[in-house]
Formats: C-alpha cells, structure tokens, sequence
C-alpha cells in the first residue's frame, strides 16, 4: 500500500464529495447525492484509476451520516479488501482541541479546523454553510475551541414553511438588496431573513472571538451554501469549497505517513 495516493471521501448529510490525493494535494472533485450508494462506489473506482500505478491505494471516509458512511464503508471494504480508513475510528484527527469533556464534535468540523489551520497556519475562523452552519474558532497554535451551530438555509426556509399555515416552501436563493433591501413580498422576506440570520451570525460570532482572542481573525467558509451566502461578502476572504476533503489529505498524510504538510 503507497499511502502518497489515495482517495478522500467526505460523506455528509445531502451530498458525499470523492478526490484523488497524491502527495498531499487533491485532485478533480466528484459531488454526488450522498443517497446514492452504487454511483458513489462507481465514482471511486474512477477516482482510483486516475491514480497512478496498479499497487493497493488506501480510501479514507469522513461521514457525518452514520447509515450512509456504514454502508459505503461496508461496500468499499467488500470491493477493496483492507485499505479503507474511517477517520476518527480508525485514524485520529491529529488536531489539539479545548472543549468540554463530555463534546463530541462532528468529525467534518474537526477537518475543516485542520485544513484552515494547515493552509493558513495561523489563528482563524472556520465557516460550514451546509445542513447546519458552524462558526468555529481555531487559535494561534493550531488548537480547535468549537463555535455556533444554526440551522442552514433550507433548515431555516423549511422550518418556517412547515411551522405555519401561510409561509409558502421556498428554495434558498439571494436576495438582491441593491433593487430590494426591504424585502417586498413574504417570499423575499424570507429569503432576506435566513440570509442576514446567517451573516449576521458569522459576523457576531467572528467579533466575539476576535474580542477574547484581542486578533481579528481571517474567515475561511465551506459548504454547499458557501457561494451563495458569502461570494460577494468582504468580511470573508477566502471560500473553500473542498475544505474537509482537504483536512482529509493533510489527516492522512500526517497520520499514515507522519508528514506534517498537507496541500
């Protein structure tokens, strides 16, 4: 087995995304509906011949979705024997940590922590924007403090609709506050809402830890939602679409080959 190759698997709650990793550095991306369990393995079979070589390649799984990470782990360690690696089972997240003893973080926040720290190497503020929102805080020597949790914007947008008779069922979408910074119909309103809750969120949340930190702190933002929510924001400065897929790579590498750099 040649762990400078492998395959990063990040199952979540709506979507798995699947890369090649060599050396440390990820290759083309596939996003997948994480319900779909024969396209995923079909995704990692390609993903594994754009690999170079016919000698075993390690698959290392990060999954906030139990039944759909059991199963996938199921199906890959039938199709490619022993060389499927389940983070935080099998491989620790090798990140130091200050939280309540009793915490159990999601493993994708704990990679995306190690990523932004790994790239930026410096004191920041870590933003999920997927199901749910997370505002997470890593300080200057690389230790993880958790952060916020919120609902997302289909939580936020759904939870209204199914919580009274009138709120109609929306798809997020964003709202154009140059032409409408009202928000001038129920569904604009909506829309206007979830977004300034989870901006206003974000900035808070950044400003509290930039006020017990004494730094202002970058903010790096992933998740299905990223773009839409923070594409024309200043306050962020850099989306990352592939965060967790990247604390994967830099996981495994510094776990299996005991590098201490990961791209």
């Amino acid at each position: 087995m040649d762990p400078s190759q492998l395959i990063a698997i990040d199952v979540g709650h709506t979507s798995t995304a699947i890369a090649p990793v060599v050396d440390g550095t990820l290759g083309d991306r596939i996003a997948l509906d994480t319900q779909t369990l024969g396209d995923t393995m079909q995704a990692v079979q390609s993903a594994l011949k754009a690999l170079a070589g016919d000698q075993p390649r390690p698959v290392v799984l990060a999954s906030v979705n139990e039944p759909v990470g059991e199963a996938l782990c199921s199906a890959l360690r039938d199709q490619l024997s022993d060389d499927v690696y389940v983070m935080g089972q099998d491989l620790p997240v090798p990140l130091a940590t200050d939280l309540d003893p009793e915490a159990t973080p999601g493993i994708d926040r704990l990679l995306g922590a190690l990523a932004a720290w790994n790239t930026l190497g410096q004191a920041c503020v870590v933003v999920d924007a997927g199901t749910c929102v997370t505002v997470d805080f890593v300080d200057g020597q690389g230790t993880w403090h958790g952060g916020a949790i919120a609902p997302g914007l289909r939580m936020q947008l759904q939870a209204m609709h199914k919580g009274t008779s009138t709120l109609p069922e929306l798809e997020p979408a964003a709202p154009d506050a140059a032409t409408d910074p009202y928000g001038a119909s129920t569904s604009k309103g909506m829309q206007h809402g979830v977004f300034s809750s989870i901006r206003g969120l974000v900035r808070e949340a950044t400003e509290r830890y930039a006020m017990a930190y004494d730094a202002w702190p970058p903010i790096v933002v992933t998740g299905g939602d990223a773009q839409v929510l923070f594409g024309e924001d200043e306050l962020v400065d850099r989306i990352v679409p592939d965060l967790v897929l990247r604390g994967i790579a830099c996981a495994a590498r510094k776990v299996l080959m005991g590098s201490d750099t990961a791209s």
